[in-house]
């Protein structure tokens, strides 16, 4: 009796090997490291270091270094989608809202960095996050939804104003770097103007 064929991956291909999965687990780990503390311009051999593996390795997965900046990209997006569901059950549906829209500030400058990174490269930014940021504006809506039905949150204002005002807080929070009490200060503000009377 010969032995059972690999089960095939869902594009028609071999289903990678376990350990390769987890090689390239570990290179997005790395990488995702090694660009937070050195910023996008960090080279892949960096990554590999960290990693553990030979530079071919994180080639073998990413085959450009844009293409490893697209992937870590898209899966802090993707976290970022993960603890918005989560906070979906919690107790106290404003602090939920509030908490995560201070959590999407405080990822700005690494957002922006990598979308720049990323933009510079040609890589088309909007179309290669278009189905994470989708998540992530799903997730949002539906916390906004849950803070205004628990009368935390004004009935005027919906997800577009929302992501507005994200987009401009997120901007001063980059503008004022690592003065985050002047952040604090500034969120405090835009909560005050977003809560219901």
């Amino acid at each position: 009796m010969s032995p059972p064929k690999p089960a095939a991956a869902p594009d028609g291909g071999r289903r990678p090997r376990a350990d390769a999965l987890r090689n390239r687990a570990r290179v997005l780990e790395a990488a995702e490291a090694v660009f937070a503390e050195q910023g996008t311009t960090a080279s892949t051999e960096q990554v590999a270091r960290r990693a553990g593996v030979g530079v071919g390795t994180v080639f073998r997965h990413f085959p450009t270094k844009e293409v490893l900046l697209e992937a870590v990209f898209v899966a802090q997006l993707g976290r970022l989608a993960t603890e918005a569901d989560a906070l979906m059950s919690a107790e106290d549906p404003g602090a939920a809202f509030f908490a995560f829209f201070a959590r999407v500030v405080d990822h700005a400058a690494t957002k922006n960095a990598f979308a720049a990174a990323l933009a510079e490269a040609g890589v088309d930014v909007r179309a290669t996050t278009a189905e994470t940021g989708q998540e992530l504006r799903r997730a949002l809506g539906s916390l906004l939804d849950r803070a205004q039905e628990a009368g935390a949150v004004r009935r005027d204002i919906g997800l577009p104003e929302i992501l507005t005002l994200l987009v401009g807080a997120s901007q001063a929070a980059e503008h004022v770097g690592g003065d985050a009490d002047v952040r604090a200060r500034a969120l405090a503000v835009i909560f005050d103007g977003l809560r219901a009377p």
